[in-house]
């Protein structure tokens, strides 16, 4: 059985069969003793009215993604910040299953040049940063075999152009710490949408971040763990509709807690 949330203009269209509300109509007893029923409405904002009907997509406004973040004719191109570890691996393996969905154009790593190079490789990327500038060498006899070769840029300097590369639509940063602030800031400049897997990103830079996301009009989508599970489960909810979140289970410093 769905959940089904009414509008309040639907609530009340549907107000007649609230059996409640035979208050108006007092019970006449044998006698002529007229009984009351006390009334026991629930206040409209505090009812759920529960429907086997499958529940819309979205509340009508709300919560529906613009139209370019809709626009599945053509693949979507994106760059991955941080794209050898867990959360860079599993975008690849996702935009694996969904060539017709998605394409890389940059990847940007830290100092894993073997699993970097294969993953460049396999995806064919426009253009590569790894950012221990040391590894440049190697990275590039490690791709000398490669058809096309992408351009490669070491360091800082190549994570910020990896991450506003003119062609990707969309930038994933997946990059461990604070070093995941510079990057957002040039990906949000460049006018790129964001998909979020660094929290550091929001805690360290939030006041900066969010109104700069604001004025140049950009998506920042979560993309990992429970900040993007309470995303998805949100989706469709009017304002006003979530009073509280309760995290039951958390990583980190609580994964040895007993």
């Amino acid at each position: 059985m769905a959940l089904n949330l009414l509008s309040p203009a639907e609530v009340k269209a549907l107000s007649f069969l609230d059996s409640t509300k035979s208050t108006r109509f007092p019970k006449l007893c044998p006698g002529g003793i007229t009984l009351h029923r006390k009334d026991c409405r629930v206040p409209l904002r505090r009812r759920v009215h529960c429907s086997l009907q499958q529940p819309p997509p979205a509340w009508p406004g709300r919560a529906i993604p613009e139209q370019d973040l809709c626009n599945w004719n053509v693949p979507k191109p994106i760059s991955i910040i941080g794209s050898t570890g867990s959360i860079g691996t599993q975008t690849l393996d996702i935009v694996a299953e969904n060539p017709d969905k998605f394409r890389i154009v940059g990847l940007a790593a830290g100092s894993n040049v073997t699993l970097l190079a294969d993953q460049v490789k396999r995806f064919k990327p426009q253009i590569v940063a790894i950012r221990n500038e040391s590894l440049i060498g190697e990275l590039k006899e490690a791709l000398a075999d490669v058809e096309e070769m992408p351009e490669i840029i070491p360091g800082e300097q190549g994570v910020i152009e990896v991450a506003r590369h003119p062609d990707a639509v969309t930038v994933v940063t997946g990059i461990v710490g604070c070093a995941g602030l510079q990057p957002t800031v040039a990906a949000i400049e460049a006018g790129k949408h964001i998909a979020l897997a660094n929290k550091e990103t929001l805690i360290a830079g939030g006041p900066f971040i969010l109104p700069l996301a604001h004025k140049h009009n950009i998506k920042i989508l979560p993309a990992d763990s429970e900040h993007s599970a309470i995303f998805q489960c949100i989706q469709g909810l009017p304002d006003g509709a979530l009073r509280r979140i309760i995290l039951t289970a958390s990583g980190g410093a609580f994964r040895l807690a007993g």
